[in-house]
């Protein structure tokens, strides 16, 4: 069971290069601060725009920086089924615990597309496989039906959900077995998914946040709704801020301020604009992040 909060961890350039020693740094401090695990090569660590070479490199160093101490979820997805089985048999060189697959973007496949792409790379897996739903992205949407479906399948064991319906997020938890672990892909919606029967997140904000999202979203799961309020009061303008433009913008912005990593992120994203830095500034110290 994957539960708790699962940092998708920014990956840090300098001069073009993966800055190893800043993902080293960045990997200590969510674990100094109680991060469940690490999402390595997630939308937020760029995966896009990854070389492959590049990919398995930031897997290799996050799987070598955590040495088991949290759990590792590798980004080995790809809109090419044997593309994303490449991917995967190559990150299982590494000592990690689960892969986090994304719905094919760009094809717009069927249901029975998803489904088959999903068994597919589930059953080329040694490791567990998370689900990702991020229509928004991907111009698709994988169905409750679909995903119950696949949640009969041994290896597949859990997904994110970031349609932002919290409707299709409890038709799945209404039917899917109890092994099924169900996480938000959206910050905001991390303490209403865990309300109606979620697992916890896989997050943006706790890269900069750790400590405060790990005990929102244990307080959740630990029944003590009124203590998690509290905290998701404190930090929801800050989750706002840090998509005031496109993710990972402003959340390498926000590292950069704190001192983390240097400011780069790769082309076709840009850095963020003066506006948005001022509402990211006043965001960190409203958390007590920033002084």
């Amino acid at each position: 069971m994957f539960k708790g909060v699962f940092t998708a961890i920014v990956t840090p350039f300098k001069n073009g290069k993966i800055d190893e020693k800043a993902l080293r740094k960045l990997i200590e401090f969510q674990i100094e601060n109680g991060t469940s695990g690490i999402v390595a090569c997630g939308s937020t660590g760029e995966s896009a725009t990854l070389s492959f070479e590049e990919h398995i490199d930031v897997i290799r160093i996050t799987a070598e920086a955590v040495s088991g101490r949290i759990k590792v979820i590798a980004g080995t997805g790809s809109n090419n089924t044997v593309e994303a089985v490449h991917l995967a048999k190559s990150a299982e060189k590494y000592k990690i615990d689960g892969h986090l697959q994304i719905t094919p973007y760009y094809n717009k496949p069927t249901q029975e597309g998803l489904f088959l792409h999903f068994k597919t790379v589930a059953e080329n897996c040694s490791m567990p496989v998370i689900l990702y739903n991020v229509p928004s992205r991907t111009a698709v949407n994988i169905l409750p039906e679909t995903v119950l479906r696949l949640a009969e399948i041994d290896n597949i064991a859990g997904i994110k959900e970031a349609s932002g319906s919290l409707d299709q997020i409890t038709a799945i938890l209404r039917k899917a077995n109890e092994k099924f672990c169900v996480l938000s892909g959206d910050d905001a919606l991390t303490l209403p998914l865990i309300a109606v029967g979620g697992h916890g997140v896989i997050s943006t904000v706790s890269n900069v946040a750790p400590k405060d999202m790990a005990l929102m979203t244990d307080y959740a799961l630990k029944g003590d709704l009124k203590s998690a309020r509290k905290l998701n009061f404190k930090i929801l303008p800050l989750i706002h801020a840090m998509f005031i433009e496109t993710n990972p913008i402003p959340i390498k912005k926000a590292l950069n301020l704190m001192g983390f990593i240097e400011n780069e992120i790769r082309l076709p994203l840009s850095e963020a604009s003066g506006v948005s830095i001022s509402k990211i500034k006043a965001a960190l110290k409203d958390c007590g992040i920033l002084q």
